[in-house]
């Protein structure tokens, strides 16, 4: 297969016109005037609000005329991380995508696929002469990886469809109808740097390869997270031998995706330097065997590095401290068993990066359960309270419940089962979805989530079944066929 197969070749046309376009989250401009630019190029009612969020109408097919209406929405933006080696401007460079077997994938980036092929497919669908629907809404929002910005700013009668259809999904063949909400939780130790102690031996200790993924949809897939694995490290070095200091950590981009690499810098007395390379060694091959089906590909590095002034000693011994013993991963599963054992509540830790005199923090807490997601937070921040750190909890935003005599449901069910002949999975999902902030400002609209089949999404790897694309294409124009009368 190559790119010029690609089906249904409307959608993979706009992708390839989409993936040109830098939309880093919160610098999504040059997407915004592009759909702006589209929609009145194509002679449709196209409007942009405060937040930069834009909304593009068309009209019913004849004979459709006195259907609800319905709203397709996606998010413009996407999550720009690239393999450490590779030079790439997210603010510049188009994405280069490739096929491999049956996945399209980008070259050594996020492919952008999350949420681009949403924004595509609902460009195909205003493009297209021969399709028919009643009045439909196209919905493209900015900011949602960061925080549903575009999503929160949104105000009451920007959109007035009756159904919403959410294409943000990443396994096609389930119907999601509940989301989790979410927050993040900040910390940030203060310190003045000191001289190392006299006769002390600078040493790196960096680890890549790791698969990471999306802090919510992969947190029950047993990932490794670089942050917990070089803390423990540094940890077991300090306990294990004295004058050992910390002068540099960094590891972690973005909230939402799970850390694939990152590095220390220690200094260590001159006597023990071959004891700590030799405890790295040892140590690399125990963590390669925990994580020996999730991260099979890890690499780990140490060598010698310039000295410098390290962190005061009682802040470092407590930061080390609180990374090891604050929770990270799944918290708790749902009770609820028409959610199949999705995971309820969790926590990802996300971002930790070392200034002159800061250490900052950035974790990610996720729940189904609101008072739940509260006690996560809390239970983040006390362990960094009680080591000494400045703790901040955000706003966040809050979950979807699944509605549970929702006509939309059913209509999407019926189709997928019409068309595929099989039962398609209904669930919700552990990741945060726009439809939570949705349903605070438009309580009566019916919303589901659906979608072609990602892979890796929030990393390098990130990946997009081809084949999933046509399906969902085919669902889709299934399901506005039959949205019934007003």
């Amino acid at each position: 297969m190559n790119k010029n197969d690609l089906k249904p070749a409307s959608v993979f046309a706009e992708f390839a016109k989409i993936n040109t376009i830098p939309r880093p989250s919160k610098h999504e401009e040059k997407m915004i005037e592009y759909l702006k630019s589209w929609g009145e190029r194509h002679g449709l009612d196209t409007k942009v609000d405060e937040t930069g969020n834009v909304i593009i109408r068309k009209g019913a097919t004849p004979g459709m005329e006195n259907r609800k209406t319905v709203i397709l929405q996606s998010h413009m933006d996407m999550v720009c991380d690239k393999l450490v080696d590779v030079e790439f401007d997210f603010d510049k460079d188009a994405i280069k995508t490739y096929v491999d077997g049956e996945w399209l994938t980008a070259e050594g980036t996020t492919l952008g696929a999350d949420d681009g092929i949403g924004c595509a497919i609902e460009l195909a669908i205003l493009a297209s002469d021969d399709i028919e629907h009643g009045p439909i809404e196209c919905v493209f929002t900015r900011d949602e990886e960061t925080g549903l910005t575009g999503a929160e700013g949104m105000k009451a009668g920007f959109m007035t469809g009756d159904y919403l259809i959410n294409l943000d999904s990443e396994d096609e063949g389930e119907i999601f109808v509940s989301c989790a909400g979410g927050r993040n939780t900040t910390a940030q130790f203060t310190f003045k740097r000191e001289a190392a102690p006299q006769g002390s031996f600078f040493l790196k200790g960096s680890i890549k390869g790791l698969v990471g993924g999306h802090s919510g949809d992969d947190i029950n897939k047993k990932r490794a997270n670089a942050i917990k694995i070089l803390a423990r490290f540094v940890q077991q070095t300090m306990k294990r031998y004295e004058g050992v200091q910390l002068a540099q950590f960094h590891s972690g981009k973005l909230h939402n995706a799970i850390p694939r690499d990152g590095y220390f810098v220690i200094a260590v007395p001159n006597d023990v330097k071959e004891n700590v390379r030799a405890d790295w060694n040892v140590f690399a091959v125990d963590v390669q065997d925990e994580f020996h089906v999730t991260d099979p590909q890890m690499v780990w590095f140490m060598e010698s590095t310039e000295a410098e002034p390290v962190i005061a000693p009682a802040v470092a011994k407590k930061f080390i401290w609180a990374v090891q013993a604050v929770d990270n991963g799944i918290y708790a599963i749902c009770q609820d068993e028409a959610l199949g054992g999705m995971v309820e509540t969790s926590s990802n830790l996300a971002s930790i990066h070392t200034t002159e005199t800061t250490i900052d923090i950035l974790s990610s807490q996720r729940s189904n359960v609101m008072s739940n997601l509260d006690n996560m937070c809390a239970t983040v921040g006390a362990a960094f309270e009680l080591a000494g750190a400045e703790v901040v909890s955000g706003d966040g935003y809050p979950a979807w419940k699944m509605k549970a005599d929702s006509k939309l449901t059913e209509i999407v069910v019926e189709s997928y089962k019409k068309l595929f002949k099989k039962e398609p999975v209904v669930r919700g999902i552990h990741a945060g979805l726009e439809c939570g902030l949705f349903s605070e400002r438009y309580p009566n609209l019916d919303m589901v989530s659906f979608g072609p089949t990602l892979r890796f999404v929030h990393t390098p790897d990130e990946r997009l079944l081809i084949p999933t694309v046509q399906m969902v294409w085919d669902h889709l124009l299934d399901v506005l066929r039959n949205i019934p009368q007003q």
